[in-house]
């Protein structure tokens, strides 16, 4: 998800990011060539994952603390697996700069996980489910594709992701919850963005690579959009 956007109005939220948008055409301009492919080609994916009904709640304030507690749980297993086969596997293909340490959420997210532990228990997510056995068949046979994950997960959290922290936590603040650290980084976000980006220009890929890497960044967006549609039916 993309830049972090500008403030919304009382009638009209501002969306999550600008991946779809004017500005986002803009500042494509700034990027390296493969990373202005990935925003060009997730462009339309990452729109129609703002416009679902968690993802719209959330930014005008009505989500519950229930479906925050369940996206903290589903999203905790598919961190993990990341951080523990992308670090290796991205420097094998060349990106060997990319900032693990500060991008890392497994303790933020263990953090939230005992905050959170005072709601009710949430359904196990089925679409967390197919999505980490995705990501353990990648690690396995394309790790080209689990880099699209990687980009998609941890970009977006450095971008419209920091908006969401802001909204979520008012969500728990007026409730008597403490905040969440997930989305919360030991750098800039922009500092963190740029390495991140740098990384994926460093890939060493073949042109088959490239498209499958472009290809996957979609599949990571299908992904979310079906943990969004899971939280839209907790109550």
């Amino acid at each position: 998800m993309a830049s972090l956007p500008s403030q919304a109005s009382a009638a009209e939220p501002a969306s999550i990011s600008s991946h779809a948008g004017v500005a986002e055409a803009q500042m494509r301009h700034g990027f390296g060539p493969r990373v202005r492919r990935l925003h060009a080609r997730i462009g339309k994916a990452h729109h129609q994952a703002e416009g679902m009904a968690f993802s719209l709640a959330l930014l005008e304030g009505r989500a519950r603390p229930l479906q925050l507690a369940a996206l903290i749980r589903a999203l905790a297993p598919a961190y993990a697996l990341l951080e523990q086969q992308a670090p290796a596997l991205a420097s094998a293909l060349g990106a060997e700069g990319l900032p693990w340490n500060a991008l890392a959420r497994s303790a933020a997210l263990d953090h939230d996980l005992a905050v959170l532990a005072a709601l009710p228990a949430t359904p196990p997510s089925a679409a967390a489910a197919i999505w980490v056995e995705r990501l353990h068949a990648l690690a396995q046979k394309a790790p080209h594709r689990l880099m699209a994950h990687v980009y998609v997960r941890y970009g977006g959290d450095l971008s419209g992701g920091q908006r969401l922290a802001q909204q979520a936590n008012a969500i728990l603040e007026a409730r008597g919850i403490p905040p969440l650290i997930f989305w919360v980084f030991p750098e800039t976000s922009a500092a963190l963005k740029q390495a991140l980006h740098n990384g994926y220009e460093a890939m060493t890929l073949s042109s088959v690579e490239e498209e499958e890497l472009l290809e996957e960044t979609e599949r990571a967006f299908i992904a979310t959009q079906r943990l969004l549609a899971e939280l839209e039916a907790i109550t």
